[in-house]
């Protein structure tokens, strides 16, 4: 009987936790967040910013690190060496998606770091040639491996910098739109049925992926979607609307987001609780707040970006840890720099005369991470991380160069 009775309690708690967050969603307005939840929370302690010189030469050390580190064909990163315990990657189209999206991230770091220099320039062509010549092929590795939805999505960020860099050459800017109008579609073909994206489907692996979407791959998406736009490309509003209403689905009142669709009835499992989720808040209040949601707003992304800085280490102790999800809330190390990343862009989203503490926070973590190589890591996977924690680490470093007017 005790047992039946704990039994029942659980259950009771668990169906009063989704009530409570279900009707919280349910109330939500245009333009205020739900709950004080969703702007209340820890503040990290004020650090020292680094110096303008400091920043230069960890940018620098890391674009030396993507140039030593590229590819004779131009793309970067390989499917060797392969470690007992690697991830789910069918052969050989998840390595065509994981190499098209790290060249992509690449391409996009080397871009934006403003390196003039010869060989940088060289690097950024070769690459470039690349993924000219492979983006158009890439597809799902098997009816359940979807990673070619991160390539579609980083190939569409990198070719709108690529415009960017010749805007005065039209047969090359007229190339590249095709290509991202291509990449597009391509999202399109494999948004899930119930909008969005994921990067498995474990459900009927059908033609139009059946898998639950992942707020934090959606998340990514718009992003690009929103820069694709900006660009001049056309980018279908049903596709954002689907998206967006997924990602909404997926938030809880403090404006944590579950890990996926599937999640969504246990908002308090560990994976789905603040700590699982600063990350994927990042990416999410940036996405959301691009597409026009006003819940997302300033005290919303500000009290996200002091949790990720306060509570950094729940994050920080996943990484470098082999197996995903492992460490406590279930964070994955792959989570780490993606998730400053993103930090990176809700910061560029706040007023000006606050982005100054955010960004020595962001900067200082990450020249104290850097490797003696001068790359970044989180997660071990076949020989693409180095390469993609660089791209990561690199663009977040630029945005916190940038935005202090250098």
């Amino acid at each position: 009987m005790p047992n039946i009775t704990k039994i029942m309690l659980r259950c009771i708690l668990t169906i009063a936790s989704v009530l409570v967050c279900t009707t919280a969603l349910a109330t939500e307005t245009d333009h205020e967040p739900t709950s004080l939840l969703a702007v209340t929370g820890p503040r990290p302690k004020p650090v020292e910013p680094p110096s303008a010189e400091q920043l230069d030469r960890s940018i620098r050390r890391g674009v030396e690190f993507l140039l030593g580190h590229q590819n004779e064909n131009g793309s970067f990163g390989s499917a060797f060496p392969a470690r007992t315990g690697e991830i789910y990657a069918p052969v050989p189209g998840a390595h065509h998606a994981f190499r098209t999206a790290v060249t992509s991230m690449c391409i996009s770091a080397l871009i934006e770091t403003g390196e003039n220099d010869d060989d940088v320039s060289a690097a950024i062509d070769r690459a470039e040639t690349w993924l000219f010549e492979n983006a158009p092929h890439l597809r799902r590795a098997t009816p359940m491996a979807l990673y070619n939805n991160w390539g579609h999505a980083y190939a569409i960020q990198a070719m709108v910098r690529m415009l960017e860099r010749r805007p005065d050459d039209p047969d090359r800017c007229k190339r590249i739109r095709r290509l991202i109008e291509h990449q597009i579609e391509m999202l399109g073909r494999y948004e899930c049925v119930d909008g969005g994206w994921a990067y498995y489907d474990f459900n009927a692996q059908t033609k139009k992926p059946s898998g639950s979407s992942t707020c934090f791959v959606t998340a990514t998406v718009l992003v690009v979607l929103d820069e694709a736009r900006r660009a001049g490309v056309e980018v279908p509003q049903r596709l954002v609307d689907r998206a967006t209403a997924s990602i909404r689905r997926q938030r809880t009142p403090d404006y944590s987001y579950v890990y996926s669709e599937n999640l969504k009835y246990w908002p308090r499992y560990p994976l789905n609780r603040p700590g699982g989720s600063l990350g994927r808040s990042q990416a999410c209040n940036a996405a959301m707040r691009l597409w026009n949601d006003e819940t997302v707003t300033d005290e919303v992304v500000k009290t996200w970006l002091d949790r990720l800085f306060a509570r950094n280490l729940w994050l920080d102790i996943g990484r470098k840890r082999p197996i995903p999800h492992e460490s406590w809330f279930a964070v994955a190390g792959y989570f780490f720099y993606y998730g400053h990343y993103y930090a990176a862009l809700c910061i560029e989203q706040l007023p000006a005369n606050e982005q100054a503490e955010y960004q020595a926070q962001l900067s200082g973590l990450l020249i104290r991470l850097q490797e003696k190589d001068g790359c970044w890591w989180d997660f071990p996977l076949y020989d693409y991380h180095r390469q993609y924690g660089t791209a990561f680490a690199l663009m977040s470093l630029v945005r916190c160069r940038r935005q202090t007017g250098r």
